[in-house]
């Protein structure tokens, strides 16, 4: 079959840009919109958030269980719209556009006209996981962009187009890596993919090892900055299998949890798509870096959601899978009704299971009268209630902020000028110190928490919030109080069976006593 040649002057380019640029406004205005009806509804800030955007306060070249670039974006979006629930996420919801403009430019790489297009792009506009990854503020929303614009930059490399694409390459490599460290496994396969076929050849020349090169000074920082704080990052993925703090999913569960994270009737596009690539001599590299990485994940019985920004390139070929199957002379942008109609239907019926836009009462409904409350899964070994995980975490927040605060302004003058809150999690901590800039800092030995210290007060008078009896403080101080409980019905079961005491008559000072809050999980 012949190749398609990308040309410097490309008379669909401009077509193709057009057409990537709609289907791409219209996901970042429905991000956009379904923030502002999530506030209404009354889900707040999602725990995660609220962490990244107190570590864009305390911005570094590297966390315990992130990369910095998250929290450069945290920053960005703190300083541009403040609180605004639909700000803060406004930076991943244009990830999330720029996933699905890829998609789009992507196929027309690959030869694709507007049929192959529209198909690849609405396959990726209604795949749940994509849908709940870019709903709010983290660094999932932006893999895809990084590992697609590196694919991108070595089709057109593959294509004949000029090797200072290479430099694009590096960039988007060191950025991504920046921006999540399990790039590290794509970029591995896709090297052993290359070297596997005879597109080796891109590999051979001054031009990558210049890409390379800036791949490396690009992701020198966190790396001095992991061998600097001895190497947290590692200590956290090693304490997390330890606890068996994730999911671990069989190969044929592995594989189930992919197509339906990526919605079943998508598997006619993405898996048309990969055998569509894996038959053909010039592209065949695509495939085999896709297969490479998915049972690389599973080896490492990683979550199985690490796999899903690979997935734009094989939505893009399937695109042209179906496309190849209609004569050329009927381009037109749906020229697939009855599989996009499908695709648009069956994502509105699930579209509640990945983006909040029920309130708690009517999702549990809902998805009881379509059997669909099972397929709400966890990727972590918590105990649930009655909202997943994912839905679960943007409640009790302000409850707790509320029921601190009440406890801080009843203390005397004196108490409030020594007082330290103190923390069991990031969630908690994060929620204190965003919701309530009011109150003295919270501090914490949850991940990068510990690295940030417990401050100068030595603990005197201290508010905690745990999961203890008034006993186990008995050790510590020499009076106990009760003074709230955290039983929010939409929580996290874990945040529910909470209390808040008020301990005085420290046995130690904060700081001697902090080392052994530390947990990197």
């Amino acid at each position: 079959m012949s190749t398609t040649v990308v040309r410097p002057r490309d008379p669909e380019l401009a077509p193709a840009l057009r057409l990537a640029a709609i289907f791409a406004l219209f996901n970042f205005l429905f991000h956009v919109a379904a923030s502002i009806l999530q506030a209404h509804l009354g889900y707040g800030f999602f725990r995660d958030e609220m962490y990244y955007l107190i570590c864009g306060r305390h911005l570094a070249w590297g966390y315990v269980d992130h990369g910095p670039l998250v929290a450069l974006q945290a920053r960005l979006a703190e300083t541009l719209f403040g609180h605004s629930l639909a700000g803060i996420r406004t930076l991943s919801a244009l990830a999330g556009a720029a996933r699905i403009f890829l998609t789009g430019i992507l196929a027309w790489s690959l030869g694709g006209r507007r049929a192959a297009q529209t198909l690849a792009m609405i396959g990726v506009l209604v795949a749940p996981q994509y849908l709940g990854g870019d709903g709010y503020l983290s660094m999932n929303s932006f893999e895809s962009l990084f590992w697609m614009t590196c694919l991108l930059a070595l089709i057109l490399i593959n294509r004949g187009a000029t090797p200072l694409l290479w430099l694009l390459f590096g960039l988007s490599a060191g950025l991504g890596l920046l921006n999540k460290p399990s790039m590290t496994f794509f970029l591995l396969a896709l090297l052993v993919a290359l070297l596997l076929t005879p597109q080796r050849r891109m590999l051979y020349t001054p031009w990558a090892a210049v890409g390379v090169a800036l791949l490396i000074l690009i992701v020198l920082p966190n790396l001095l900055w992991q061998i600097h704080n001895q190497w947290p990052t590692l200590e956290f993925l090693r304490n997390g299998k330890l606890e068996h703090k994730n999911v671990t999913l069989a190969p044929p569960a592995f594989l189930f949890a992919q197509i339906m994270s990526l919605h079943p009737v998508n598997l006619l596009i993405w898996g048309a798509g990969l055998v569509w690539l894996l038959r053909r001599r010039d592209l065949r590299w695509l495939g085999i870096n896709y297969v490479i990485f998915l049972f690389a994940m599973m080896a490492f019985h990683a979550k199985d959601y690490y796999v899903a920004p690979i997935y734009p390139i094989l939505f893009a070929a399937g695109g042209l899978a179906w496309e190849s199957r209609r004569p050329r002379h009927r381009d037109h942008a749906f020229a697939f009704p009855i599989l996009q109609t499908a695709l648009i239907l069956t994502g509105l019926i699930v579209l509640p299971l990945s983006t909040p836009i029920l309130t708690p009462a009517t999702w549990i409904a809902y998805t009881s009268a379509l059997h669909l409350r099972d397929k709400a899964s966890n990727t972590e070994n918590q105990e649930n209630g009655p909202l997943p995980q994912f839905y679960a975490d943007r409640f009790g927040w302000q409850e707790e902020v509320d029921q601190v605060r009440h406890a801080y302004n009843a203390l005397s003058p004196a108490d409030q000028a020594q007082v330290v809150i103190l923390c069991d999690n990031y969630g908690e901590a994060s929620a204190l110190n965003f919701l309530a800039p009011d109150l003295p800092t919270t501090i914490s030995g949850h991940n990068s928490y510990f690295l940030w210290g417990p401050g100068t007060r030595p603990g005197n008078v201290l508010i905690t919030i745990e999961h203890d009896t008034p006993e186990h403080f008995l050790q510590y101080y020499d009076h106990v109080e009760i003074i709230g409980n955290l039983d929010n019905p939409w929580a996290m079961p874990y945040e529910r069976r909470k209390s808040i005491f008020l301990l005085r008559g420290p046995h130690q000072t904060i700081q001697s006593l902090f080392p052994l809050k530390k947990e990197y999980i």
